[in-house]
């Protein structure tokens, strides 16, 4: 029998699979989760239940699908981190099969040692029920099975589904009205939300949910502010790095590999949002993701937003620099005009203080900075060139969930205010080009805020500085790109 199974190890790599460990150690602890549920237990309504389904799997091209994201709010009640799951969570015990009781069960994908081979391992409902910490674990065929009436709740709190394609309501030729005119054009059966919503049960309540996840996601736990540490400190390593190896002629491209480089080395999983790396001009785009641009001149500036997401938790930084390494005149006033505005936000951010009072302290200085440097006649014609909000939560979501009303002690936040001046502008052409952010992380506290990015400069005087140091990527040279037949 010993003999049979040490043969049956030997041949089969999915016993061998399941006896390593390689996962790094500082994941979120299956009773930080736990606790999680239990907070939202505790703000459910009488006789309630809450219903949760894990992220889809999202198709790229082809047999190609993207790399798998679960949802955040999945993630935070559970630590699961695979599709094809349920996750139902009773506001009261529940009376199960044989007397048992329990207020929540979930359902997860089986383990399949074949498709396992292919696509990665499975926790499996065995290792979910130890390993999650839940009183029930399933496989998720048995959720057709499972006895539930949810009939009998007051309420049932869940989120509203949305297809891939999602309805822009502002954009009335989108991809979503365009399927739609071609259902009427072809007498297609149409099955809008608002038609589906006609028919839900009283008891379904789609909007509840929704402000109990903000009011939990929105405060951060101690082990939570860690994790955004860790994020946040690697996002500004890379910005150092790049500010070391900057060189004219550097693509945008390039920059980014060298961030994203960065990244990975610190063990960050992910981007938390597609990198922004836009060179002269196109620091102007708010969300330049193209990052094409395959030679960066001396004289541009290059604005950097980007964030490294570890375990799940992302930063948000960015970083605006010379590509040559020193700011022009202009360049520097309008750099300096921004971190003041920053600085005025930062002075004001506590708990107690309202969200807008911070933008507000940001736009009133950018209003009346751009009149004195001759860019706007009136203080009123800010907008055209700060025209974005400074502050968001960041967290599980680069724009995490929470209240945008008043902060509170450990909030994670950004201020992030701005000017864009592109080349259809008014002002003197020798402003045309310099878009400037600078984009910081801090945690509230009571009495002001903690600056979490600390690590990565924010003066003009800091980054030049920051530019003159040795790279140890300037020893590193690639051969030309050589593609002619051999």
């Amino acid at each position: 029998m010993k003999f049979l199974f040490c043969l049956f190890i030997a041949c089969n790599p999915f016993v061998l699979l399941a006896q390593t460990n390689d996962m790094p150690q500082d994941f979120l602890s299956a009773n930080w989760h736990k606790e999680r549920r239990n907070q939202l237990r505790n703000q459910l309504p009488a006789k309630s239940v809450a219903v949760f389904f894990a992220n889809a799997v999202r198709n790229r091209s082809n047999d190609v699908d993207f790399v798998y994201h679960q949802d955040p709010d999945f993630y935070y009640l559970t630590g699961y981190r695979e599709p094809n799951a349920v996750l139902l969570i009773f506001k009261e015990k529940q009376m199960g099969e044989n007397g048992i009781q329990y207020d929540e069960a979930i359902f997860v994908q089986p383990n399949n040692p074949i498709r396992e081979m292919w696509t990665g391992r499975r926790l499996g409902s065995v290792a979910a029920k130890e390993k999650l910490g839940l009183n029930l674990a399933f496989n998720n065929s048995a959720f057709k099975k499972f006895k539930i009436d949810f009939s009998s709740f007051n309420e049932v709190l869940f989120f509203d589904f949305y297809n891939d394609v999602r309805n822009d309501e502002g954009d009335s030729s989108d991809l979503y009205d365009l399927i739609e005119q071609f259902k009427i054009k072809a007498n297609y059966p149409s099955a809008n939300s608002l038609e589906l919503k006609r028919e839900l049960p009283p008891n379904l309540n789609l909007k509840k949910l929704s402000g109990i996840m903000d009011n939990l996601r929105g405060i951060k736990t101690a082990e939570e502010i860690d994790m955004l540490r860790k994020a946040v400190t690697i996002s500004c390593l890379g910005q150092n790095e790049v500010m070391k190896a900057m060189r004219p002629g550097m693509s945008e491209r390039e920059v980014q590999g060298i961030h994203e480089y960065i990244f990975k080395r610190y063990q960050a999983e992910d981007v938390g949002y597609p990198s922004i790396v836009g060179g002269g001009h196109n620091g102007c785009i708010l969300h330049y993701i193209d990052n094409y641009k395959p030679a960066l001149s001396s004289k541009e500036l290059i604005l950097m937003d980007l964030g490294a997401e570890y375990h799940g938790y992302t930063a948000d930084i960015t970083r605006t620099i010379p590509v040559g390494g020193t700011f022009s005149t202009e360049q520097k006033l309008v750099y300096d005009l921004v971190l003041k505005a920053q600085e005025a936000g930062m002075k004001v951010c506590k708990e107690g203080v309202a969200f807008d009072k911070i933008y507000a302290e940001t736009a009133k200085v950018i209003s009346e900075g751009l009149v004195e440097l001759g860019i706007t006649k009136s203080p009123r014609e800010y907008g055209q060139y700060y025209p974005h909000g400074c502050c968001h939560h960041i967290g599980l979501d680069v724009h995490d969930r929470g209240n945008y009303d008043v902060l509170k002690e450990n909030m994670v936040i950004t201020i992030e205010p701005g000017i864009y001046i592109t080349d259809k502008s008014k002002a003197d052409p020798k402003w045309h080009g310099i878009a400037i952010r600078i984009e910081d992380d801090y945690l509230v506290t009571k009495t002001g805020c903690e600056l979490l990015s600390v690590v990565a400069p924010r003066t003009t005087e800091a980054i030049e500085a920051m530019m003159k140091q040795a790279s140890p990527f300037d020893s590193y040279e690639l051969p030309p790109l050589d593609v002619k037949k051999r």
